[in-house]
């Protein structure tokens, strides 16, 4: 008898499926209100568990510890650490992604199947973590409350694969929706940020799911928006420049966030510390700076408020605030608390705005500019810059704050930080721990084959050169030596100044005198270059388009710096390296496709020289009862294999196993195997 109750459940509503026969559209447009419905139930009561949290922490536990005097609020954001991290550690395990870059995996590589089972214990977590004053955010966590509630309907209604997608997608969009009260933003959040794409039915049904989740929202909540905002004008063209330089602040600050919140995670991964204790630790960072700066305990909704509502904050304090919560919000995730970066982007973004819109004020007093105006773009510029979804934060506060008037440097500050972010940092702050593990995805899908090949990994170092001063003579001398079509020309100190190929040297002969002349004569001098960070489909479109056959690449920070040179054949090579990437990539897709679907662990184990698997059958080998090949790749080409797979040398194995199993493959691959041998 099967106790699984969304099993059960998902047999009752085949069968009425099969019975009602009701249009596949109709079926989505049904599932997509319950996921709204579903959505915005589990928000509102994530809400209220952050509530009763912050109440019991920071007045009841405060309370408690009001003997300690100031440093009674340091203890808590421990004491949450603590709780968290034994919970953590407890039910829910060590976790690949954490959140929102979950939820993108998933669509990507598994159709939208969630671990719905855990989001109970996450949303639990997420309520101490915030409720206790760690500095993240709520945002994230209604998110995945939203895409779990998709991923459990999709499962349930035995929906396809782009189905589940959809459904995921739209319950990410009613947990913005109803988090903000804002359905619109949340439509493009799903979009842009899970899928990566636009299509009618993802856009209809995520629409579906948000608006359901707004009108419940506003049904147990009002009908105000997440925060208060007075309305704002552009009193004046001029403080259009004013705008982009707040653009041009954002961006690296968005892009430092990203980067801090990694390298605060890689920082906690290596303290040699049990996994439990060290939300603890970032706790005790969270704490003893709330004494001091207790704006940045939690979301920091009231701050953000405050800025908008024309609160006077001093500029050393709104200074400290920025810094300080650049440092503890990645702390903070790092350390294992659960939560969102979402919020804090804001926080960031509202804090630099102010601070920046003081400064103007002062330097300029008679533009009359207002502070809550800076404070409010600036909170949509670093949110574009941290999640790379420009339309999704002007939704945002265009949603918020319902006035058309702002939204002319609101897209301007967005369109700056957006460009400067990515200039600095190419991955969101979702996409990059995907990207750390080999998983690059564009519009939801891999990449085109030539983009992930950079020009410095398949030049030719070799720096053969002629100087400006040689003559003709001896320059035709070493093409014929050399076998080249063309070189660069360097001066007497090593500098590039140009290139010459045999067309300079054919041309040069029709004029008298040419052996007297100097290749610095005669040689190219508008040079067209390449660097070494870039994609060889980038520097491929320059050579096609002048219809080059080589190009000097040089050092981005001196470009009369020559380090090698790209041809033609280095390109093919080029290509040939992009296939082999390609295939390994795709391989390793399908081994986190294939962990995530089964929830098991997936090792890749390649298969040495030497060892005793070469040359046997899959069908003759004695693999450990544990252990399961699910599938090989062999170069380009990933084989599915069977009893009559032959395996060979540097076949990489895809092994479903567990540790003791994964053991004897390893021993197996390896050259003279003294494990279980292939012969049984």
């Amino acid at each position: 008898m099967d106790t699984n109750p969304p099993f059960s459940l998902a047999v009752l509503v085949s069968r009425l499926r099969s019975r009602l026969t009701l249009p596949e559209s109709m079926q989505m447009g049904i599932a997509a209100v319950g996921v709204g419905l579903l959505a915005g139930a589990g928000v509102w009561a994530f809400k209220q568990l952050i509530s009763l949290f912050e109440g019991f922490m920071f007045h009841t536990l405060a309370g408690t510890l009001a003997p300690l005097g100031r440093w009674n609020v340091a203890f808590l954001p421990i004491l949450g650490g603590l709780a968290v991290g034994l919970a953590a550690s407890r039910w829910i395990g060590r976790e690949k992604y954490h959140g929102v870059p979950g939820i993108i995996e998933a669509c990507a590589l598994a159709g939208g199947r969630l671990p719905y089972q855990k989001m109970p214990i996450r949303v639990t977590l997420a309520a101490i973590s915030i409720g206790s004053g760690a500095s993240v955010g709520p945002e994230d966590p209604s998110v995945q409350v939203g895409a779990n509630f998709g991923s459990l309907v999709g499962k349930i209604m035995r929906f396809s694969e782009d189905r589940v997608r959809t459904l995921v997608a739209g319950g990410a969009a009613a947990g913005i929706a109803a988090a903000f009260n804002a359905p619109i933003a949340g439509v493009f959040f799903a979009l842009e940020v899970l899928l990566g794409e636009l299509s009618n039915a993802s856009f209809a049904f995520a629409a579906i799911s948000a608006v359901i989740s707004s009108i419940f929202t506003q049904a147990v909540s009002g009908s105000q928006p997440a925060f208060l905002v007075p309305a704002y004008s552009l009193s004046s063209a001029a403080e259009l420049p004013l705008y982009l330089v707040l653009g041009l602040l954002a961006g690296p600050l968005a892009a430092g966030y990203i980067r801090l919140i990694y390298f605060s995670r890689a920082t906690f991964s290596r303290l040699a510390v049990p996994a439990w204790l060290k939300p603890a630790i970032a706790g005790v960072l969270v704490g003893v700076t709330g004494i001091f700066l207790p704006q940045i305990f939690g979301v920091g909704y009231s701050t953000i408020e405050g800025l908008l509502g024309h609160q006077n904050f001093p500029i050393h304090l709104l200074l400290f605030l920025l810094i300080a919560k650049l440092i503890l919000t990645p702390a903070s995730i790092g350390g294992g608390f659960v939560g969102g970066v979402f919020a804090p982007a804001l926080f960031l973004g509202a804090v630099l705005g102010g601070l920046f819109g003081k400064l103007a004020g002062m330097a300029f007093p008679g533009m009359l500019i207002s502070p809550p105006a800076f404070a409010m773009v600036g909170m949509a510029a670093v949110l574009a810059g941290t999640v790379h979804a420009p339309l999704t934060a002007i939704l945002l506060l265009f949603e918020m704050t319902r006035d058309y008037h702002i939204i002319l440097p609101l897209m301007f500050s967005v369109a700056v930080s957006l460009l400067v972010s990515r200039w600095i940092q190419r991955e969101s702050v979702y996409r990059l721990p995907l990207a750390l593990n080999g998983i690059q995805l564009e519009n939801g899908r891999d990449i085109e084959v030539m983009a992930g090949i950079r020009a410095g990994e398949v030049m030719n170092p070799d720096l053969s050169a002629v100087q400006d001063t040689d003559l003709i003579p001896a320059a035709i001398d070493v093409f014929t030596h050399r076998k080249r079509h063309g070189m660069p020309v360097l001066d007497r100190n090593g500098r590039l100044v140009g290139m010459l190929t045999l067309q300079d040297l054919d041309a040069s002969q029709a004029h008298p005198g040419w052996q007297n002349k100097t290749v610095g004569e005669i040689c190219s001098r508008n040079l067209v270059i390449a660097y070494p960070d870039e994609t060889v489909d980038q520097v491929m479109r320059r050579m096609s388009s002048r219809d080059i056959g080589r190009l000097p690449v040089v050092d981005r920070d001196d470009p009369t710096k020559l380090i090698g040179m790209l041809r033609r054949s280095d390109v093919i090579r080029a290509y040939d390296l992009a296939l082999m990437r390609r295939a390994s990539r795709r391989h390793h897709i399908h081994q986190e496709r294939l962990g995530i679907l089964a929830g098991v662990e997936v090792h890749e184990i390649a298969i040495e020289r030497g060892s005793d698997l070469v040359g046997k059958r899959i069908k003759h080998i004695s693999w450990p009862k544990s252990a399961v090949i699910s599938s090989i790749r062999r170069g380009q080409t990933i084989i599915l294999p069977h009893g009559e797979t032959m395996l060979r040398v540097g076949d990489v194995l895809v092994v479903v196993t567990e540790d003791e199993g994964l053991e004897v493959v390893q021993s197996m691959c390896c050259p003279d195997s003294d494990g279980q041998g292939p012969g049984g």
